[in-house]
């Protein structure tokens, strides 16, 4: 017998969405009882947009250090492969506004006072594709999210 999967992320309708937003896609508990909560970090708008590899790789490395650095409980923030945004994991329950404070927070460090010496992971020893990196990318992106205002509803525009 096959087991039925749903995945949320494909069943989200991308057509009606407005990014740049911070969406909670799930909380789940686990055996013990730990909350793991799951957002869709959507900095660009699906299907008219995608950032290119070298700008989105760095922004996931300068995320998964300036994030941790302004709220606790953070496992993880991942690319999507559509190249639209990230999944960010987060022990515990934490609202879609403190998330997007968060991110816009990160975002204006990138956009203002990151300099290449910030980027953590870009030596052939700590990152699998070291090469592949733009700081300017990651920057002029930034200041586009930034400029757009980031929302704290996928639907609705709720500017932070």
């Amino acid at each position: 017998m096959t087991k039925k999967v749903i995945v949320e992320s494909f069943e989200l309708d991308h057509t009606i969405v407005k990014a740049p937003y911070v969406r909670l896609i799930s909380e789940e508990k686990g055996p013990a009882g730990d909350v793991i909560t799951n957002f869709d970090i959507r900095l660009v708008q699906p299907n008219t947009n995608s950032i290119e590899t070298a700008g989105l790789h760095t922004i996931e490395h300068l995320l998964a250090k300036l994030i941790r650095e302004r709220i606790d409980g953070m496992i993880d923030c991942s690319p999507f492969g559509c190249r639209t945004g990230f999944h960010l994991i987060m022990w515990g329950q934490v609202d879609t506004t403190t998330i997007a404070k968060v991110l816009k927070s990160s975002l204006e460090e990138i956009a203002t006072v990151t300099s290449w010496e910030d980027v953590p992971g870009t030596t052939i020893e700590s990152c699998g594709n070291y090469k592949d990196h733009s700081l300017f990318a990651a920057k002029e992106w930034a200041k586009l999210i930034l400029s757009q205002g980031i929302s704290d509803d996928a639907f609705v525009r709720k500017v932070v």
